[in-house]
């Protein structure tokens, strides 16, 4: 590692993790032994919580461009702990190229611009299949929503063993779902959108009327 002056940005996207204060510390961590034993100044140190998503993604993170306007001012090299805190999308990587700020990632710290291109088109591909998965998934999920049943259909009955496994019953059928929202991470006020905009009956039978402690329940009895 070169030596000089760093400015460290970490970040979380998600207003819940930003709160636990858990995976900045973690970030921080790898950043300071990263640095320890060179000769390096830590010159600023910037953190952020971001939830936006889209092209224009350098636009909501304000706390990023402070730092990379910090590094300009002062000849510093942008350090951060993993490549995807930066993002996950090949155009927002080259645009922080052709700002001309140096940045260097600890969990690889001698990969070259040709490499970080790379990484960075791999991981935008497979967000891309991921999100892929969970739209066929969902729409599978819709296309046999009669089928599903409903976990409250046997609320009247006074026995509390079949209303459990009615209800264990209808969120295994829906486990392929949660599983493709969660490897989107979204949070689960996202999880409660995206069912809503698909239009996956809940647990009572309404289209579009999930809440979000309806989600939680669901989470729960899958143990995910």
């Amino acid at each position: 590692m070169a030596n000089g002056k760093y400015v460290s940005y970490v970040r979380v996207s998600t207003a819940r993790q930003g709160a636990s204060g858990l995976g900045l510390e973690a970030q921080q961590d790898a950043v300071a032994r990263f640095l320890n034993g060179s000769a390096w100044e830590l010159v600023a140190e910037f953190r952020e919580v971001e939830t936006g998503k889209g092209s224009d993604a350098l636009a909501k993170r304000p706390q990023l461009r402070a730092a990379l306007e910090a590094c300009r001012k002062l000849g510093a090299t942008l350090v951060i702990a993993k490549l995807d805190r930066l993002a996950r999308n090949v155009h927002f990587v080259s645009g922080l190229m052709e700002s001309k700020v140096k940045f260097v990632a600890c969990d690889m710290p001698d990969a070259n611009e040709l490499t970080i291109h790379m990484i960075a088109a791999f991981a935008e591909h497979e967000a891309k299949r991921i999100s892929q998965r969970t739209k066929e998934a969902l729409a599978v999920a819709k296309a046999r929503g009669a089928q599903l049943g409903q976990a409250g259909a046997t609320n009247l009955r006074p026995n509390v063993e079949q209303r459990q496994a009615a209800a264990n019953s209808f969120a295994e059928k829906l486990r392929p779902i949660f599983a493709g929202v969660l490897a989107e991470k979204l949070s689960q006020r996202g999880m409660v959108e995206r069912l809503n905009v698909v239009g996956i009956p809940t647990p009572t039978g309404k289209v579009s009327k999930w809440k979000l402690s309806q989600v939680q329940r669901i989470l729960g009895r899958l143990d995910v």
